[in-house]
């Protein structure tokens, strides 16, 4: 067993096990583990699944002098506004204390987002002095491998629960959630629905939380039917908006999870012909610059993506330095920012956080995909 922090990890199965595994010898298996090129690709390709599917730990082959001034930043992806918000808040606070960053798309999509083993052996080789992960899902041997090379790693809005002693930030995603249902309840709403996350990952949990907390503290009976979950996917949250708006009761505001899906809601109430926000209102959370492409403009939940990655960076830096944060969870608060978007039932829009008016388009829809396209493209 390998302790990280205050949690004990299983630490993988032999090279033994493995070569057993995939039917090769043990002298076969360490070839593949090492990266020789001696091993026929049929060999190399059985004995790279085995490690993967039994999760074994690769031991470092030498000892490497980590560089006091290298950091690593491993994002989900590098084409959206939200790594765009995490790369500058990490840059900012790097840039103050001297460090330098190495900045990657570490994770395969193909496996929940999960590192990739090439990429934690390269992390040995440039020997970086921590880690930043954002959006990633560890694995229990991924949480030994880095416990076992003594490399430091903060966890940037984790995807799931992280073990005990693991060292994350993140949003108030609880409190933003009550935020969000709050606001559509003081307009006169009641009911009020919900375009969720992944059912079983921290913040879309939270979410949720927050938005039945707030219909309960108003007296408001919680409707099951009334809770969809749309996976982060703006196709999917289209299609679970058209559920709702066939129900016999039918909401008369959404709280939408995040930003990003809210184009799709936006899209099929524009298909039945609805108007945002006459006849319904959403609220978003993110306030990415999507919330402000769409048209009327989105009201929504501040997530202080920046300023989450600088404080990420902080704490890493004070983990470099052995020392060890009080609290291995660090929460930073969010806020409403009224657009256009809400307003009383039956009455006319709320004012924007400017104080304007913004115009509205029959339908309430974004201003096409197109735009959309080209506007994240400059995020």
């Amino acid at each position: 067993m390998v302790r990280s922090g205050s949690a004990r990890v299983a630490v993988g199965p032999t090279l033994a096990v493995v070569a057993r595994e995939a039917g090769v010898s043990v002298p076969t298996a360490s070839k593949v583990v090492n990266g020789r090129e001696d091993v026929a690709p049929e060999t190399r390709r059985r004995v790279t699944e085995a490690l993967d599917r039994l999760g074994y730990v690769r031991r470092p082959r030498f000892d490497v002098a980590k560089v006091p001034g290298l950091v690593d930043l491993v994002v989900h992806s590098l084409d959206t506004s939200w790594s765009g918000a995490v790369l500058h808040g990490v840059e900012a606070a790097a840039h103050d204390a001297g460090l330098e960053v190495v900045v990657s798309a570490g994770v395969d999509r193909a496996r929940g987002g999960r590192p990739e083993r090439s990429w934690l052996d390269k992390l040995i080789a440039r020997g970086s002095s921590g880690v930043l992960f954002d959006l990633a899902e560890l694995t229990s041997a991924q949480y030994a491998w880095l416990e076992q090379h003594r490399i430091p790693f903060v966890l940037i809005d984790p995807v799931r629960e992280p073990p005990p002693g693991v060292v994350s930030v993140g949003a108030a995603n609880w409190r933003g959630g009550v935020t969000a249902t709050e606001h559509l309840l003081g307009l006169g709403h009641e009911r009020v629905a919900v375009v969720a996350g992944h059912q079983h990952t921290v913040c879309s949990s939270a979410r949720v939380a927050g938005y039945r907390s707030a219909l309960a503290s108003a007296g408001l009976r919680h409707r099951p039917e009334y809770v969809r979950h749309a996976g982060f996917d703006e196709s999917v949250a289209h299609r679970r908006t058209l559920e709702l708006l066939d129900l016999p009761q039918p909401p008369t505001a959404v709280f939408v999870c995040s930003d990003r899906m809210a184009l799709g809601v936006y899209e099929a109430l524009s298909e039945r012909g609805l108007r945002v926000p006459d006849d319904i209102s959403v609220v978003g959370f993110g306030d990415l610059p999507e919330s402000g492409w769409l048209s009327p403009a989105l009201t929504t939940v501040r997530q202080p993506l920046s300023e989450m990655a600088a404080t990420a960076l902080r704490l890493l830096v004070r983990m470099m330095d052995g020392d060890r944060p009080e609290s291995t969870r660090t929460e930073l608060s969010t806020r409403l920012v009224r657009r256009s978007s809400t307003a009383p039932v039956g009455g006319r829009p709320a004012r924007d956080a400017e104080g304007r008016t913004r115009g509205r388009e029959t339908g309430g829809r974004a201003r096409g995909r197109e735009t959309w396209g080209r506007a994240r493209e400059r995020a």
